[in-house]
């Protein structure tokens, strides 16, 4: 799987996007609060757009296999997670995510729970969402994808530099 540049940031910031809309709801239905999950202040989540940019590279020849992709995904992406929960605690002295209440967890970093929502996450982008991806991508005009290609990295990279010393931090955020 061979793309140009503007393919793999756009799909990353899509899948961060993803992400942390997928936390914020999660949060508005059990904390009923809107919270703005994790390091950064934009609405994305780097976890899930690095994650998915994984598991579309290394994975996207099985799109025909997703009880394969299921597991691996699993796999791949609880590891991705608890080496990033390592990290930013070790990093910031805080965690941002705690499972330790959570059947089979390790260490409250991974738990059986969040490793079968990556599997079905993983099966559905590898081998759903992708071939739409694919499709959308190629109908927008190389211009405009390397002009909102850039736009989003320039923010992103002024976001990571002010979050690099003030993280996005507090209640329902880090604990």
């Amino acid at each position: 799987m061979s793309h140009e540049f503007d393919y793999y940031v756009l799909l990353f910031f899509l899948l961060a996007f993803a992400g942390w809309l997928w936390e914020v709801i999660l949060y508005v239905f059990t904390e009923h609060a809107f919270i703005n999950r994790g390091v950064y202040r934009g609405p994305y989540l780097p976890i899930y757009g690095v994650g998915g940019l994984l598991l579309c590279l290394l994975f996207h020849s099985f799109r025909k296999k997703p009880v394969r992709v299921f597991f691996l995904s699993m796999l791949l992406c609880s590891v991705l997670e608890y080496l990033t929960s390592f990290f930013l605690e070790r990093r910031f002295g805080v965690r941002w995510w705690d499972y330790s209440g959570h059947f089979l967890n390790i260490s409250g970093r991974i738990c059986l729970m969040g490793a079968v929502t990556f599997g079905i996450g993983g099966s559905a982008l590898v081998c759903l969402f992708l071939p739409f991806y694919e499709k959308m991508y190629g109908r927008v005009p190389k211009k405009w994808r390397v002009v909102l290609g850039m736009a989003f990295l320039l923010v992103f990279i002024m976001d990571a530099a002010y979050c690099a010393v003030h993280p996005n931090m507090g209640k329902g955020i880090s604990s």
